[in-house]
């Protein structure tokens, strides 16, 4: 059975074609058929998740569209699509509404916040073997190369594939790249920062501008959660390769600057000049990525509340 048919986008069309499909594929499996015909459709492009204007009915509706995909899974454990759904889909959930509130709760409440920190590790290593399995099914024994020689085994990620490969690796990277900013002192996890770091460069020598500038703007991000002094001027540069990319239309992009550069440098007006850009990003304009946009205009949002604390030498 192929795994990848086209699909209406439509839902209404969609089960009509999956009972059409059916009747023309007699000798297959109608249930493993219809299966793999909701896991294309739920991989194709972004979901509608991605691009909901209401940030709380997103996350009121993940868990059940989460436990779902893992219910496919467990049918057609093999799906690409699948494994991408759930590897991307608990990488939204986990940073938008475990991490983030964790942020917010620490605040208040150390051992709290302590303890969702914790759930949201365990959400993005959940996510990070969902991936990790996406990219085994056509490179086998991926993951313990990985480990074990981070820049030999991204090396056997050839060009020709990155419409398959690209979204797997970016959505690993994401998933360990956060799994370690939510283990803080964890040498276990810090020393598998070779992994993402070998991930993203590779990512970028395949195609560099892929997604509008995702992987430089994953590069500002990741900047913030490494240990040591960053390179400010390399940070800088993929800033503004992503900006560029992006067309100006990533709210996130001047937050994770921000973080990564502003604040560690006490750079105040830079700081607040990063918000406004971040803030003054129309989340209407790119509808793909909307509530991506709003998470992190909300997150702009608590920065600048918290501005005195996280510039000590402040201008009035």
């Amino acid at each position: 059975m192929p795994e990848s048919t086209a699909i209406p986008k439509h839902p209404l069309l969609a089960i009509l074609a999956i009972v059409l499909a059916a009747s023309a594929f007699a000798g297959c499996s109608l249930k493993s058929y219809a299966i793999n015909m909701v896991g294309d459709a739920l991989a194709e492009g972004d979901s509608v998740y991605e691009s909901d204007e209401d940030v709380e009915l997103v996350g009121d509706a993940l868990p059940f569209g989460l436990k779902l995909t893992e219910t496919l899974l467990n049918e057609s454990p093999g799906h690409r699509g699948l494994l991408l759904t759930a590897c991307r889909g608990f990488v939204l959930y986990s940073y938008a509404y475990v991490a983030y509130p964790a942020e917010v709760a620490m605040e208040v409440d150390i051992d709290r916040g302590r303890a969702m920190r914790t759930r949201a590790h365990r959400l993005y290593q959940r996510a990070l073997g969902y991936c990790l399995l996406g990219l085994e099914r056509d490179h086998q024994g991926f993951s313990s190369r990985l480990v074990s020689d981070p820049t030999l085994a991204v090396a056997e990620i050839k060009p020709g594939h990155e419409e398959r490969d690209l979204p797997l690796m970016y959505w690993t990277t994401a998933a360990l790249g956060l799994a370690i900013s939510t283990s803080p002192g964890s040498a276990a996890m810090l020393a598998r920062l070779p992994e993402v770091e070998a991930l993203l460069e590779r990512a970028l020598e395949l195609d560099e501008s892929w997604d509008k500038g995702a992987l430089h703007e994953f590069k500002v991000v990741f900047a913030a959660a490494v240990p040591g002094q960053p390179d400010y001027d390399e940070i800088r540069r993929h800033y503004d390769r992503a900006q560029e990319l992006s067309g100006g239309r990533s709210a996130g992009l001047h937050v994770a600057y921000a973080e990564a550069v502003s604040v560690p440098t006490q750079n105040g007006a830079e700081f607040r000049e990063m918000m406004k850009r971040a803030l003054s990003v129309n989340p209407d304009i790119d509808k793909d990525n909307r509530l991506i946009n709003l998470l992190a205009q909300r997150r702009a949002t608590w920065l600048l509340e918290r501005i005195e604390d996280l510039i000590l030498d402040l201008d009035p």
